[in-house]
């Protein structure tokens, strides 16, 4: 049986609430806000984009990324898998096609901040390619980046 293929797809009213339903494990919870403020945030922010991750036809994550202001980043917002969807490579499959649809649309660099903490994604981060800058934002977040 071939592995199934990660797909990043609108969220619409059909399948918003199943969306909202998808969790990380509970010790991930910190690193991450629920999908549904998520969305909600998404709507108040007009250049926000935001996608379900699926794997063939079932919804497995989320992902979320705006532009940032100079026009050659992008920033990538909020990422989950659900908790019983982990350790399967949808994450690596989704973040990689967030990546390569990205130079396209005239972006050169992504960027993404995360929380410090056991558990949590730097290192998945950085084994997707983001290297850390060395800077914090406001609100504690470290800052990665990975030059496209």
């Amino acid at each position: 049986m071939s592995a199934p293929v990660v797909t990043l797809r609108e969220i619409t009213a059909e399948t918003v609430r199943t969306i909202c339903e998808l969790e990380p494990h509970d010790a991930q919870s910190g690193f991450v806000a629920p999908n549904a403020v998520s969305i909600a945030q998404a709507h108040f922010n007009p250049v926000a984009v935001f996608r379900a991750v699926y794997a063939d036809e079932e919804p497995v994550g989320f992902i979320m990324w705006r532009p940032d202001g100079d026009g050659a980043s992008c920033f990538l917002w909020r990422f989950m898998i659900d908790k019983d969807h982990q350790g399967k490579g949808y994450g690596r499959a989704a973040i990689t096609l967030w990546l390569k649809s990205l130079p396209p649309q005239g972006y050169k660099l992504a960027r993404t901040s995360y929380v410090a903490g056991a558990g949590g994604p730097h290192g998945f981060y950085l084994a997707q390619g983001f290297q850390d800058t060395g800077e914090i934002r406001a609100n504690g977040e470290r800052l990665m980046e990975l030059v496209l």
